[in-house]
């Protein structure tokens, strides 16, 4: 009885560590994958972290599976080291080591995509930027919005679709916006479109006061809207950590493994439950994917956007820096980066730990 209960609450823990650690393994199969197409020795591919509880060895390259199903890694002859053998990462060119390093990335930004046209295509209605009609009294409509204006851009910001409205809408401390948008065919300037707001804690709440028209969905307009899509979530990625670096969030606004995993968790509980449930927690699962995909394009070191900076620059010189100097910035990207992921993670732990006691 009390296993059962166990894993009654226990169980969408588990799916979303196993969804966290397989969002890693499709990362590290995109670096595995091209550096099999160009035959660049692979010591070992491995799923999972930790202790091995499983190996067997294939074509030169170690298989194993690890205890804890927390990600997993591909090894690289020559990856961090000079290597003599001739099908060694050091020794393949530089745009092949180019495409290895970003196929990881690469590689969860299509799974996201693929979870965003899942999402989509279980819509009654795909939003669009379209104003359908205004609720009553709205502010919006009395300072310039009117009903079947298309929104192209909010403060300089391209619309891609029906999310950035929203996202781009949070961003702002008074609710005023100037606009650019598409009237009977015209672009028009919109200046100081308001929007009723009042303050919660340091955040501003914005008061939504349209409906945006929807369309029903289509083979067609899935596609083109699962890209438009996940091209606002690689912006919402970039604008957030601009947002992290001027101050507008701190480090207790970040979320680590920890914090990530207890959101999927509770989006698999609410999974079980209804078909809004299920979309919720797939898009959750798109935007982490996605995300992962573009953080680890930040030209940072110990990142891939690190090593894929250090091959850029050799590509233009036309030889590669000391890799005595690279291991040294990487290394000291990487403690850096276990720092913040021990800060983060201790956040992750205490906002779980309050929200329990309240």
């Amino acid at each position: 009885m009390i296993i059962l209960e166990f894993l009654s609450k226990a169980w969408p823990y588990l799916v979303a560590i196993l969804f966290f650690g397989f969002l890693v393994v499709s990362h590290e199969l995109g670096h595995f994958t091209f550096a099999k197409l160009f035959k660049v020795t692979v010591n070992e591919f491995s799923l999972g972290m930790g202790p091995a509880i499983f190996k067997r060895k294939k074509n030169g390259t170690v298989y194993s599976l690890r205890l804890l199903p927390i990600g997993g890694f591909v090894s690289m002859e020559g990856e961090d080291e000079e290597s003599t053998d001739e099908n060694a990462f050091n020794r393949k060119k530089v745009w092949q080591r180019f495409i290895i390093v970003a196929a990881g990335a690469v590689m969860n930004l299509i799974l996201g995509l693929i979870l965003v046209a899942t999402v989509l295509s279980m819509e009654d209605l795909i939003g669009t930027n379209k104003i359908l009609h205004f609720y009553e009294g709205a502010t919006s409509a009395q300072t310039g919005l009117q009903k079947n204006d298309e929104i192209l851009s909010i403060d300089g910001h391209r619309i891609f679709s029906d999310m950035d409205i929203s996202f781009l809408m949070t961003r702002s401390d008074d609710g005023i916006f100037d606009m650019t948008v598409r009237r009977d065919g015209v672009k028009t300037e919109l200046h100081d479109v308001t929007f009723k707001c009042e303050k919660e804690d340091k955040y501003t709440i914005i008061e939504y006061d349209f409906i945006i028209l929807g369309q029903s969905p289509t083979p067609l307009n899935v596609l083109t809207n699962s890209f438009k899509r996940s091209a606002s979530i690689v912006r919402i990625v970039w604008l957030s950590l601009f947002d992290l670096v001027t101050g507008r969030y701190g480090l207790t606004d970040l979320s680590g493994p920890v914090g990530t995993v207890n959101v999927i968790a509770d989006a698999t509980a609410g999974a079980v439950q209804t078909k809004e449930g299920l979309k919720s927690a797939l898009e959750m699962m798109a935007l982490i994917s996605i995300n992962i995909g573009v953080f680890n394009l930040f030209p940072l070191p110990a990142l891939d956007g690190g090593r894929l900076f250090f091959l850029l620059i050799e590509g233009i010189r036309r030889k590669p820096i000391n890799p005595k100097y690279e291991g040294f910035v990487h290394a000291a990207g990487l403690v850096l980066l276990l720092g913040l992921m021990l800060v983060v993670t201790f956040n992750d732990i205490l906002t779980i730990v309050r929200g329990h006691i309240a």
